[in-house]
């Protein structure tokens, strides 16, 4: 299946994005600036969790989640910045695409703050024992860091937050009402019970985050 089967009105076009919704403000296209200045990293270092966007060499992507406490993401300088590697699933998704094309998005939010704080720029994999070493968790050193060289920061709007109400908990869902992310990995892996997987689970956050 092509990318575009099963859909009929297709925009092919920048021009045609340009004639639905207009140019963007001044605001919008000043607020770009090439470095970590010192609100960017107030910000970081109030942030306990961001999403990394990257894509292999092939262009298929992948967004995956990190976090730990604020301020887990160490900014070097105002070109710099290092994501700590926590132990995952091994499935190294993010890592993998690192090494066949370096670009990278990073989205980092604050509990409670709407306005979010992206960052772009390019991506290496790092083993700088002096850096990692400052990332220690328990008096666990990370195997290695995402090193990022920033190109782009700037403050996202706040209409996806307003809009979905995710920082109000009167429109959360039920807890009973809640997927079951055990039921959905038992169906997914087949040759697992969801007891099973619920075991697997609590074992692996009990003992694995760092």
């Amino acid at each position: 299946m092509s990318q575009t089967e099963g859909f009929r009105q297709l925009i092919t076009a920048e021009e045609e994005l340009n004639a639905l919704f207009g140019p963007p403000s001044a605001m919008v296209t000043r607020k770009v600036i090439p470095y970590i200045d010192h609100h960017c990293r107030s910000f970081i270092a109030q942030s306990p969790f961001l999403v990394i966007a990257t894509a292999d060499d092939k262009g298929l992507s992948d967004a995956s989640p990190r976090g730990d406490a604020p301020g887990f993401v160490m900014v070097k300088d105002e070109k710099h910045l290092v994501i700590p590697e926590r132990p995952g699933n091994k499935r190294m998704d993010s890592m993998r695409n690192i090494l066949s094309n370096g670009h990278i998005g990073l989205l980092f939010l604050i509990p409670g703050l709407e306005e979010t704080l992206r960052i772009n720029g390019k991506a290496c994999l790092i083993r700088d024992e002096d850096v990692l070493a400052q990332l220690a968790v328990n008096g666990k050193v990370p195997v290695i860091g995402i090193g990022v060289e920033v190109t782009e920061c700037f403050v996202h709007c706040a209409k996806a937050f307003k809009r979905s109400g995710l920082w109000s908990p009167d429109s959360w869902p039920a807890k009973d009402r809640l997927p079951s992310p055990a039921q959905m990995l038992a169906d997914h892996v087949k040759d697992m019970s969801v007891e099973e997987v619920e075991a697997s689970l609590r074992e692996s956050y009990s003992k694995r985050l760092y």
